[in-house]
């Protein structure tokens, strides 16, 4: 019987979505269905709700953003460009709300053994500026992050690439090796489609097929845009209009949403969910993936090229006072490696690293290691950063180790303190697949291997498992891989990994979307302009 109302539920709603019942007819038949009257309303009501509508300006206020941003999709480096990229852009493929891959510019994507790939195009997609969309374009704008001399984040992700080029408009890519996840790690929001002349794009233009054509850009200030008018996606780009904002200041971000001063905000303090979801006009939505916190170790610069001093470093983080006290339960404990629970082949089997004072001594006496560490930090990490850096201060002291908390001003972080500085403190997105994490943070040809784990003896057998196990096609061999991978990196490398986050974000509460909540980056998977829309 209850299968029997769920379906009669669903089939009213699918009816009233459709206008094929008025709003009246569906309550009525919801009553006769042993629904009572309130929740009939309410749900006639989230239905209206889920039908998108188009109009109005989307404003959103993001927690991060630097002076030093630009358009080009080689330098994105935070969730403000991420956004911005996918406001005016859009890749190969993409990752959906469902968190499925899909074709985006490419309608699909074939291959016979996982090296040669087709990726057929979508006809007739336009780029702002009235070119049509052709494999040259895209050959160009893959080619940019390619190269020795290319600085560009998804180098790493694209180095298997040996060959790509067009086959009677198709685009076809060969690979140094069977890669299973290659239609994956073509999402990247790196790589962008851009136009192309003459075998090269302008990546600063700012020109692209995305349902949105920027209008005006300040790094670290803003960014507007306007809708495309001739957007290829059906049911997609709703709002007239976009402004984000860089609102790095969580207090600032979290007032002007309830002040009204702005429509969405990502990065809502933990400490303060209760307090704004009391807000009549604020709604709070969380959703759970791969974002994880880390403050990595770089294995090149003193003194943290000795293992023992890593060691004790790990030893001292006590993760579920972490998750207490700064995500206040909205996450979960890390393990000093980047694979969430919500991978496929998440080392469950690895021991979880706990807090112990007294092998952290003995590491530390070992390495030879004399005064403090200096733990850089900033609330541009993440939300909570300074208060994380000085729990670990707190807690090395237990140990005998003298940890030196110095904050950092949030303007520039990400490009003066980051991958810079041989410690402090991060944040990564995660990534839906094992393989696409490692090429992004981890493997030695990548630009963002933020803790320079490369030359280790235990290194080189990660970098070595990592390009076997892309191209293993055998499931169970394959997870046996992934799971040595990152017990390698909980070991040896340097990335500190002490907790998993939630993504918490506050909304208007005119503010609606599709059941359906990617979690794969923050925002819908930055896509919240192109799949969100005003219920009223």
């Amino acid at each position: 019987m209850r299968n029997m109302k769920e379906a009669f539920i669903a089939e009213q709603s699918a009816k009233l979505a459709g206008k094929g019942i008025s709003r009246r007819q569906f309550i009525t038949n919801m009553l006769a269905a042993g629904v009572v009257l309130p929740t009939a309303m309410s749900m006639a009501d989230r239905v209206f709700a889920a039908e998108p509508k188009k109009g109005g300006t989307f404003r959103v206020g993001r927690g991060h953003g630097s002076t030093t941003d630009s358009l080009d999709p080689a330098t994105y480096e935070n969730s403000f460009t991420t956004c911005m990229g996918f406001l005016y852009a859009n890749c190969l493929t993409e990752v959906d709300n469902k968190g499925e891959l899909v074709g985006e510019l490419a309608e699909s994507f074939e291959t016979d053994d996982a090296k040669t790939w087709v990726f057929k195009l979508r006809k007739g997609v336009e780029f702002h500026n009235g070119k049509t969309l052709d494999a040259d374009d895209v050959i160009a704008s893959i080619n940019h992050h390619r190269g020795e001399d290319t600085k560009s984040a998804a180098k790493g992700v694209l180095s298997p690439i040996v060959d790509i080029r067009n086959d009677g408009g198709d685009v076809v890519i060969e690979l140094d090796g069977p890669n299973a996840g290659l239609p994956y790690l073509v999402s990247d929001y790196h790589v962008l489609i851009l136009p192309s002349k003459d075998g090269k794009i302008d990546p600063t233009a700012g020109i692209g097929t995305g349902g949105y054509v920027i209008e005006d850009f300040e790094p670290g200030v803003r960014v507007s845009a306007k809708r495309h008018a001739n957007y290829f996606k059906e049911g997609a780009a709703h709002f007239d209009a976009v402004e984000m904002l860089s609102l790095i200041d969580t207090t600032a971000r979290q007032n002007a949403l309830m002040n009204g001063e702005v429509d969405s905000i990502d990065r809502v303090d933990p400490k303060t969910v209760a307090l704004m979801a009391r807000n009549p006009n604020v709604s709070i939505l969380e959703t759970t993936g791969t974002l994880h916190y880390t403050f990595p170790m770089r294995v090149v610069a003193e003194p943290f090229d000795n293992y023992d001093l890593r060691m004790a470093l790990k030893l001292i983080i006590k993760r579920q006072e972490m998750v207490d006290k700064i995500l206040l339960g909205h996450g979960a404990l890390g393990n000093d490696h980047p694979i969430s629970t919500a991978n496929t082949f998440h080392a469950a089997n690895l021991p979880q690293r706990e807090f112990d004072p007294e092998k952290a001594a003995e590491h530390y006496k070992k390495s030879g290691h004399s005064g403090p560490v200096v733990l850089r930090t900033s609330e541009a990490a993440f939300s909570g950063a300074v208060d994380a850096a000085q729990l670990i201060a707190a807690s090395a002291k237990e140990a005998g180790i003298t940890v030196e908390v110095k904050r950092e001003p949030k303007d520039g972080y990400w490009s003066n303190v980051w991958n810079k500085e041989p410690w402090c403190a991060c944040y990564w997105g995660g990534r839906p697949t094992e393989d696409w994490m490692f090429v992004s943070a981890y493997t030695a040809d990548i630009e963002w291997n933020d803790t320079a784990w490369r030359d280790t003896p235990d290194a080189k057998k990660f970098n070595e498992l990592v390009v076997a196990a892309r191209g293993e096609l055998d499931e169970g061999k394959r997870r046996t891989m992934y799971e040595e991978c990152q017990r390698l990196i909980h070991d040896d490398g340097g990335a500190i990994v002490p907790m998993f986050a939630n993504y918490i974000h506050g909304n208007s509460k005119k503010v609606a979307h599709a059941e359906d909540v990617a979690a794969n980056w923050a925002m819908d998977g930055e896509k919240s302009p192109e799949r969100w829309w005003f219920n009223a």
